[in-house]
């Protein structure tokens, strides 16, 4: 039998229904806490739960839904205003069997960052949406608990190894804004002389502007210098949390 055909034969109902989502961990920092996009179901299953924003994947790619997704829950439009700055990558696919009451779903979940999303407002079945500090988030429905929890992790690596804390600020930022992200990420403090200086020593990671704020700090000192987001794509030397350092010593 040919190709032609074979596929003129094909019937998709002799195998198993399976049907394809995606789910996004939006993340941004407001008022210095990481948060995440929530929703609250409007429909069964779950009805009335909080939720990671995603839907069934239409006649598009997997990253077009996505963006559809968050365009939806923030109310800006894909490749237009902040939306264009979101960073957007593949998390992890999740498929485990019951994952979904209703048939068996496959979801391909994606992280998305960016720096100072709106308030949310909820689209698609969803009843509502709110930015919630990401270490409260707890009982989501379907496996959104852990996706979230996997979705933290890969964040908190990859600003060790890679410039994404760029994302979280805007074109230009001081180093005592970008600390900040990376005190919000990890939820951890840190020396601001030791992150200084760790900065400056990655090759790429930042570029002096050569300006600097119009004004001093708020305690009269000096203006920061601003910078922009280096060439780097890795970060060597890492910059290690506080906790990886010590276990490694």
């Amino acid at each position: 039998m040919d190709e032609q055909a074979f596929l003129a034969a094909y019937d998709p109902r002799d195998y198993p229904a399976v049907a394809v989502t995606v789910d996004v961990v939006a993340l941004t920092i407001r008022d210095g806490v990481l948060q995440v996009l929530l929703v609250e179901r409007g429909e069964a299953p779950f009805a009335g739960r909080l939720a990671l924003p995603g839907g069934f994947v239409g006649d598009e790619t997997l990253d077009d839904a996505a963006l559809r997704e968050l365009a939806e829950e923030t109310g800006l439009q894909p490749g237009t205003g902040a939306l264009s700055r979101v960073h957007l990558e593949q998390l992890k696919t999740y498929g485990d069997p019951g994952r979904d009451p209703r048939m068996r779903v496959v979801s391909v979940a994606y992280l998305a960052f960016a720096p100072s999303l709106p308030d949310p407002r909820p689209g698609g079945d969803a009843a509502g949406a709110v930015w919630t500090p990401a270490a409260t988030a707890a009982d989501l429905a379907f496996d959104h608990g852990r996706i979230l929890a996997e979705g933290l992790e890969r964040a908190r690596a990859k600003l060790e190894y890679s410039p994404l804390a760029t994302a979280f600020v805007g074109p230009e930022f001081t180093i005592a804004e970008l600390r900040a992200v990376y005190a919000a990420v990890w939820g951890e403090d840190l020396h601001a002389g030791n992150f200084h200086r760790k900065v400056l020593s990655v090759p790429g990671f930042v570029e002096s502007t050569g300006t600097t704020t119009a004004r001093g700090g708020e305690r009269g000192g000096p203006r920061a210098k601003l910078y922009r987001a280096g060439d780097a794509r890795v970060l060597h030397p890492p910059l290690l949390r506080p906790t990886t350092e010590d276990t490694i010593r």
